[in-house]
């Protein structure tokens, strides 16, 4: 093409020529003067250096002052500042900041808070009175500002609460009253229970732990910021707190105390949970959930016989009972990782 643009210029000119062609007019300039090919250096091109860029020595300086033991701790621009005052000038911040990244220095110069590693908690309960998990929660009281702590004592194979008292505050010594009276009504034997809790105040105070030494009580605890380690605690405020009759807001500590007695005497005795086969803490706690699930089957048996095509999937069984109860199942191992209490019975009494 560009030989026909170049045949038709003598006479029709290098514009009309292109113009007909649809060609432009730079090709055929390039064609007629070509450029002289210069031979390519093999391998990247070396980057020029800069007249204004530190020497090795200069840089090797500045990162030996960073990492110096009066500056180790500090930022850049603290450095700068401090050796500015002292009447000395090594470099910018910023060229500071890209001598750290070529080394790969770029992070949190200070030394950091190591935090010591937490044990998970691995808790198994195969029959009520062997694992008790215990909380406080706060209840609203009248006017802003204003609580009252609920402590709360619960048996996590049955979901039974075997105790709660109410109070206007957190002490250690509720605590105890709280331990010590439930392990009597409960006849707590040594070294029969395991008591677990948060990290709470009154949970890790030293007067708790001697008492629950003396009664021969293992005491664990959750982990820091790990709610998942006491879950049976925090499932049962949940059931408590979205109650519909609960008030919200109570009006005094004796409101707050009549309010709760009605709530355990309904969770233990009428609630029926479905972590333990839709059973009664109770009917779990004092031994009679085989009796009602056998009953249970009865009335199920009967059902499907009277109309066995109302039953598309055969017999009906009545919801499992769990076996064991976990806090943190192993991951490898055992069963019923996620099974839930059973049992109740008495009524539970509050501590004053």
């Amino acid at each position: 093409m560009i030989q026909s643009a170049e045949q038709l210029t003598p006479r029709l000119g290098l514009r009309t020529a292109c113009d007909i062609l649809g060609l432009p007019r730079s090709s055929v300039y390039r064609t007629r003067h070509p450029k002289p090919s210069l031979p390519r250096a093999a391998g990247p091109r070396p980057k020029p250096s800069q007249v204004r860029a530190l020497s090795a020595g200069e840089r090797q300086q500045v990162l030996d002052t960073l990492n110096s033991q009066r500056f180790v701790d500090c930022a850049p621009r603290q450095v700068y500042a401090t050796l500015l005052d002292q009447g000395r000038y090594l470099c910018s911040p910023s060229t500071m900041y890209r001598i750290l990244a070529e080394k790969s220095e770029i992070r949190e110069r200070r030394n950091q808070l190591c935090h010591p590693a937490y044990a998970k908690p691995e808790l198994l309960a195969t029959a009520p009175n062997q694992v008790w998990s215990w909380d406080i929660t706060k209840l609203l009281g009248p006017a802003k500002w204003t609580y009252y702590y609920l402590y709360v004592m619960l048996d996590i194979f049955s979901r039974y609460v075997v105790g709660w008292l109410l109070a206007e505050r957190q002490t250690s010594l509720l605590a105890q009253d709280l331990i010590r009276e439930s392990c009597l009504r409960q006849h707590i034997q040594p070294e029969q229970l395991t008591i677990h809790a948060d990290h709470g105040g009154p949970m890790i105070a030293k007067p708790v732990a001697l008492l629950m030494a003396d009664l021969s009580v293992t005491k664990t605890h959750s982990r820091p910021h790990v709610s998942n380690d006491n879950p049976f605690s925090e499932a049962q405020f949940k059931t408590l707190k979205y109650r519909p009759d609960y008030p919200g807001r109570f009006g005094s500590p004796m409101d707050a105390r009549a309010w709760a007695r009605d709530f355990f005497a309904w969770y233990n005795h009428e609630h029926r949970h479905s972590g333990i086969g839709y059973m009664t803490p109770a009917a779990v706690h004092f031994g009679q959930a085989s009796h009602l699930f056998a009953q249970r089957q009865q009335v199920l048996q009967a059902a499907y016989f009277a109309h066995p095509e109302r039953f598309v999937k055969g017999l009906p069984t009545p919801p499992a009972l769990p076996s064991a109860v976990w806090i943190n199942p192993p991951k490898v191992g055992m069963a019923s990782a996620g099974a839930e209490p059973k049992n109740a019975g008495v009524d539970t009494q509050d501590l004053h």
